[in-house]
């Protein structure tokens, strides 16, 4: 069951403004499956936003891997106007699109064309997401070195999330960090989706993140 007092907020211009300019750059660029405004409203933005209900963002330095058009953090950003983003991913004509979509939006963040596991940033953020990316054994790696002592990881998953979890517990543990929470979501009758929450509990050995061949190749 949706969420109508958060759905309501999607209402904002903004995010019109962002599902027409998605659209019209979807024709030259390969964006998004889902064109239709219900469906983007729901499978994209509202699904980005679930979040809000659960994690606060007011003034947190947030980090998005593989933003793509946008998903997850463009939509918070637009609600949360406090936080802190920096979104990284390794297309670059995705950040050109990204760029000139928030010169639309008319709002203020950090854009980086690169790999995450690249960045050499650490301890730095207080919450980092990925939404359809990779698997989790191999997220974790690129995101916890980055995150603050008690910073969250979110992973979007879907609900056929077990077997990639099971996989991903040695990495969770071997890099300081714990699963906190998981919080399935109802956007339709048949599409359910998944929050995996991962705190950071303590600091990620100095040798991580590997490059990305060795992350692929023998994920931990």
């Amino acid at each position: 069951m949706l969420d109508q007092n958060l759905f309501s907020k999607l209402s904002h211009e903004k995010f019109n403004i962002y599902y027409q300019y998605l659209i019209e750059q979807n024709q030259f660029f390969n964006l998004t499956a889902i064109t239709e405004k219900e469906e983007v409203y729901l499978k994209h933005f509202y699904d980005s936003i679930f979040i809000l209900n659960h994690l606060d963002f007011k003034d947190k330095k947030v980090l998005d891997i593989g933003a793509g058009a946008g998903f997850p953090s463009l939509p918070i950003k637009l609600i949360e106007s406090s936080m802190n983003l920096t979104i990284v991913d390794g297309l670059n004509k995705r950040i050109e699109f990204l760029n000139r979509l928030i010169n639309l939006l008319d709002v203020n963040i950090h854009l980086i064309h690169g790999r995450a596991e690249e960045l050499g940033i650490f301890n730095e953020f207080d919450i980092i997401m990925a939404r359809a990316v990779a698997k989790l054994n191999i997220l974790v790696e690129m995101a916890l070195p980055m995150l603050k002592i008690n910073g969250y990881f979110v992973a979007f998953k879907s609900i056929h999330y077990q077997e990639e979890l099971d996989q991903a517990k040695h990495a969770i543990e071997l890099l300081g960090g714990k699963v906190e929470k998981i919080i399935n979501y109802t956007l339709t009758e048949d599409l359910q989706h998944v929050y995996i929450l991962i705190r950071k509990i303590k600091h990620s050995p100095k040798i991580y993140p590997r490059p990305f061949a060795k992350i692929k190749k023998s994920p931990l």
